[in-house]
C-alpha cells in the first residue's frame, strides 16, 4: 500500500472504528507458570484476544506471591500490548474498562504511545499531534502500588540472542552474581548464548508471547502496520518475572547510542524505548504505580556501540552463536543484505578484520554495491539512519576509519583492491571529529557516576561494566 493510500484509510479507520476498549484481562498460576490474557474490542466489530505466560524453573523456597502486585502488573501489560492492536485503526478514543488510570497515568501512557509509535506514524506518513491523535478514557478498578514484597539481590538479564545482551551476561557472570536469564519466545540464538555463557537452558525464564490471528488478518485486509515499542513490552513483562522470582535486580543491555534520533533534528527514534528517556519515566512510574523496589535499568548504558564490541570481540565464545538480524531470526540467521547485518559486520570487522566479520555473517558485505544504500544511512551520508537497532553515526564512522587503517583487514595497499564500500567511504568522508587522532570516542567511557540521568548503575555495577571494559578492550587506534 503507498503511502498516501495510508494516510487515506487512517481518517477512515477513525472514523469507521471510534473507539478502541481495553476491555479485560485475566491469569491463572500451574505451577510455577503464570498464564494470562487480554480482551481488545475494536468497536464495533472486531474482537482481540492475545494470550501470554510466564515460565520459571522455580520460585525460592518461601516466596509468597504477592497476589496483589501481580494482578496490577498484568492489568499494566495490557496497556502496552494494546497499543499493538490499536494502530491498526488508530481509534481517536482509547476506553480502559480493564481498570482505573489516574490522570498523571493517563498521560504517561499518552507519552509512551505518541513517542514509541513515531516511527510508524512517520512511515505511513501520517500527520498526528499530541493532543488529538488519541484520548485515553478508563474506568473500573483502581490498581495501588505495592509496599509489602521484599527482593532478593539476584539478576534477571533478558536475553535476545544479539551481541549486547552476551556482554552484559558475561560480565556479570564473571564477577560472581547470581544470573537468571529471561528469554521471550526461545530461538536458536538465545538459547545458545546462554549455554555459550555456560548457563542452564533448564534455569532460563521463559515468556511465551503470542499475536492474536486475527491481527494479522487484519494487515493483511489493508489495516495499518509498523512499528511499535517493542522493549517497553518486555520491561513491563520482566517485572511480572521480577515480582514471580523475587529477583530485584533487572539488567538489560541498552547502550547510549540508543539515544540517537533515526530522522536527525526530530524526536523520531526507532530506540525510543531503548533510550535512557524510557528508561527514566519507566523506573519512576514503576516506583509510583507499581512497586518502588525494583531496578530496571541498562547495565551496558554508559558504553557506545564501539565499546560494547571491543568487550565482544574478546568473547570469542559467543562469535558463532549470536544474530542481531530481524530478517533472519525466523530462521536464526544473518540475512546478508539488510542495515542490521551491515552494520554487525561493520562493527565486527574493526575489531576482528574484514575477513573474520564475513565468515560470521556468511557474506562479503563490504564488497557488494548492493548494499550502498544502507551503508551511507549508516555513516551519515544520507539524510536518515536505517529504522533498525545501529550505533550512532559517529559509531559508524569511527569503526570504518579503523577499518580504513588496519591493514591486515584488507587485500594488498592499492585503492582498488579494498572493499568497495570502504573505497566509497574513503572518498566520500570528511573529518568532523579527531577520533582517528586519538581513540576518544572508544577509549574515553561516559561513566556520569555522579549524573543519575545519563545512567541508573550503582558504584558496584560500574566498576564490573569499567572491569569487563578494561580486561577485554583491544584498542585498535594505536
Amino acid at each position: 500500500m503507498l503511502r498516501g493510500d495510508n494516510k487515506k484509510s487512517y481518517y477512515k479507520y477513525r472514523k469507521d472504528y471510534p473507539v478502541f476498549v481495553y476491555n479485560s484481562f485475566h491469569y491463572s498460576f500451574s505451577g510455577t507458570k503464570i498464564s494470562f490474557g487480554f480482551e481488545f474490542i475494536i468497536e464495533p466489530n472486531i474482537i482481540l484476544r492475545p494470550i501470554s505466560s510466564i515460565a520459571v524453573s522455580h520460585i525460592p523456597q518461601n516466596r509468597e506471591i504477592v497476589l496483589p502486585l501481580i494482578e496490577n502488573l498484568v492489568f499494566q501489560i495490557g496497556m502496552i500490548e494494546l497499543v499493538s492492536y490499536w494502530k491498526a485503526t488508530c481509534s481517536p478514543i482509547i476506553l480502559v474498562k480493564a481498570g482505573a488510570l489516574s490522570k498523571e497515568q493517563t498521560e504517561w501512557w499518552k507519552s509512551l504511545y505518541y513517542k514509541g509509535l513515531g516511527e510508524f506514524f512517520y512511515l505511513n506518513s501520517l500527520d498526528v499531534n499530541y493532543s488529538d491523535f488519541v484520548n485515553i478514557e478508563s474506568e473500573g478498578k483502581q490498581f495501588h502500588p505495592d509496599t509489602s514484597m521484599e527482593f532478593l539481590d539476584e539478576y534477571i538479564v533478558p536475553v535476545g540472542g544479539g551481541k549486547d545482551s552476551a556482554v552484559t551476561l558475561e560480565l556479570l557472570k564473571r564477577s560472581g552474581k547470581n544470573i537468571h536469564p529471561l528469554i521471550m519466545n526461545p530461538r536458536g540464538a538465545t538459547l545458545n548464548t546462554v549455554t555459550a555463557g555456560g548457563l542452564q537452558t533448564d534455569d532460563v525464564i521463559i515468556i511465551e508471547r503470542t499475536i492474536d490471528p486475527e491481527l494479522l488478518k487484519l494487515n493483511e485486509r489493508g489495516f495499518l502496520n509498523g512499528h511499535t515499542p517493542f522493549s517497553a513490552m518486555l520491561a513491563f513483562y520482566t517485572l511480572l518475572a521480577s515480582a514471580l522470582t523475587g529477583f530485584k535486580q533487572i539488567a538489560l543491555s541498552n547502550e547510549s547510542s540508543a539515544n540517537e534520533a533515526t530522522i536527525p533534528g526530530t524526536d523520531i527514534n526507532h530506540q525510543y524505548s531503548k533510550s535512557v528517556e524510557f528508561e527514566r519515566n519507566f523506573r519512576q512510574y514503576t516506583a509510583e504505580y507499581i512497586n518502588r523496589n525494583f531496578n530496571y535499568f541498562s547495565f551496558l548504558r554508559p558504553f557506545n556501540e564501539l565499546q560494547i564490541v571491543s568487550v565482544f570481540a574478546g568473547l570469542e565464545q559467543y562469535h558463532q552463536v549470536f544474530k542481531s538480524c530481524n530478517v533472519g531470526s525466523k530462521t536464526d540467521s544473518w540475512c546478508g543484505s539488510c542495515p542490521k547485518c551491515l552494520f554487525t559486520h561493520i562493527m565486527m570487522s574493526a575489531f576482528k578484520g574484514i575477513n573474520y566479520a564475513n565468515s560470521i555473517i556468511g557474506k562479503p558485505m563490504l564488497n557488494n554495491q548492493e548494499n550502498t544504500k544502507y551503508f551511507d544511512e549508516l555513516t551519515g551520508f544520507s539524510a536518515i539512519k536505517p529504522f533498525e537497532c545501529v550505533g550512532t553515526l559517529l559509531d559508524v564512522q569511527t569503526a570504518m576509519l579503523m577499518i580504513v587503517k588496519n591493514e591486515n583487514s584488507m587485500a594488498p595497499e592499492t585503492s582498488d583492491s579494498r572493499p568497495f564500500l570502504v573505497q566509497r567511504f574513503m572518498q566520500k568522508y570528511k573529518p568532523g571529529f579527531q577520533i582517528h587522532e586519538d581513540g576518544d570516542h572508544i577509549n574515553k567511557i561516559n561513566l556520569h557516576s555522579s549524573d543519575k540521568s545519563e545512567h541508573f548503575l550503582d558504584d558496584e555495577q560500574l566498576s564490573i561494566l569499567l572491569e569487563g571494559f578494561n580486561t577485554n578492550n583491544h584498542d585498535h587506534l594505536n
